[in-house]
């Protein structure tokens, strides 16, 4: 009897990594989740060669709905070449065989964590946000059953509350990423620790939206032209951070989000977050040849999405989204 006979056959991955029974329930869960905006529906997180909290549910997501014909970005914070970015760009790849690219308009697939990219996606493209904690309520209520009951309820008041207090004590709403929105006139939900800057790119965008949690086992999903409304009070408006007089020192650019980064001696310079973007000012300040998509933000820093457009350095209307 020869080691050949006594070992096991070569068992090779299933495509995309998980096995066609993880795939099928992620997709119906994924179905799910778009027939119901905002609700987060549980599932049965897998494991993977990564730890959980580092990318696990948008990575299941990704690739249970990655094809051999999709191609894909992956961003971590904005950046392309950051190591988790690198990691899982390169494991979604060999598990599927997918093109990969740093282009957002050449994506079909974009996963991120915490940025939307700059330039605006449209129809037939899928952003899958990676969510370390699915629960808008957790810091007003800390019971996970009790929070689900008042999402069945639409119980929103200890949110409400809490926000009266940071205007009491601050003047101001001083959550920064994450900053709950009301999904179809329904569900609250978190976006994602994604800045406010890229929360109004969720309203009535083109594109799905698929928000997964890997270490809490929940998914949700915004469908494409779908109301997605920042909480705020009818006299005091939710705003983005602002970054009027703020210049790119790589591209010169302006009204983009930036990375604020230190320098020796003191002080700090600018650098547009989304690096794919940025790469593409650089080129095109070189001559080359490239096509730059319309961002959500245009060079005069107003925003524009279908039934918005607001200035984010302008006096906010009266009953209108303002801008800090």
């Amino acid at each position: 009897m020869s080691l050949a006979d006594l070992a096991h056959p070569r068992y090779d991955y299933s495509y995309g990594f998980l096995d066609e029974h993880a795939r099928r329930e992620l997709r119906r869960r994924i179905l799910k989740a778009i027939a119901i905006p905002g609700y987060q529906v549980p599932y049965a997180s897998r494991e993977l060669p990564i730890a959980r909290g580092w990318g696990t549910g948008g990575l299941q997501a990704t690739l249970s709905v990655a094809g051999p014909h999709d191609t894909i970005k992956v961003i971590d914070q904005g950046a392309d070449d950051s190591v988790n970015a690198a990691n899982l760009r390169r494991f979604i790849a060999r598990m599927t065989g997918v093109a990969t690219t740093t282009d957002t308009t050449l994506a079909t697939i974009i996963q991120s964590r915490h940025r939307v990219p700059e330039e605006r996606l449209r129809e037939r493209q899928l952003l899958v946000l990676q969510v370390p904690d699915p629960e808008p309520l957790r810091h007003v209520q800390p019971d996970s059953s009790k929070a689900r009951e008042m999402h069945a309820e639409a119980d929103y008041a200890q949110m409400w509350l809490s926000l009266y207090e940071q205007l009491v004590r601050f003047g101001r709403f001083v959550q920064g990423a994450s900053y709950p929105v009301v999904v179809h006139g329904r569900y609250l939900m978190s976006p994602s620790p994604i800045p406010r800057w890229d929360t109004p790119t969720l309203h009535q965008a083109a594109h799905l939206t698929i928000l997964a949690a890997g270490r809490e086992k929940r998914l949700y999903a915004v469908p494409p032209y779908t109301e997605v409304r920042p909480i705020e009070f009818d006299d005091v408006f939710f705003q983005v951070e602002r970054m009027a007089g703020r210049v790119c020192a790589v591209s010169g650019a302006r009204h983009k989000f930036m990375d604020e980064l230190p320098v020796a001696g003191g002080g700090s310079l600018f650098r547009i977050s989304d690096t794919g973007y940025l790469e593409k000012l650089v080129r095109a300040a070189r001559g080359e040849p490239v096509t730059i998509g319309p961002t959500y933000y245009d060079a005069v820093g107003r925003f524009y999405q279908p039934g918005v457009l607001h200035e984010p350095d302008a006096v906010p209307p009266e009953g209108g989204t303002g801008h800090d």
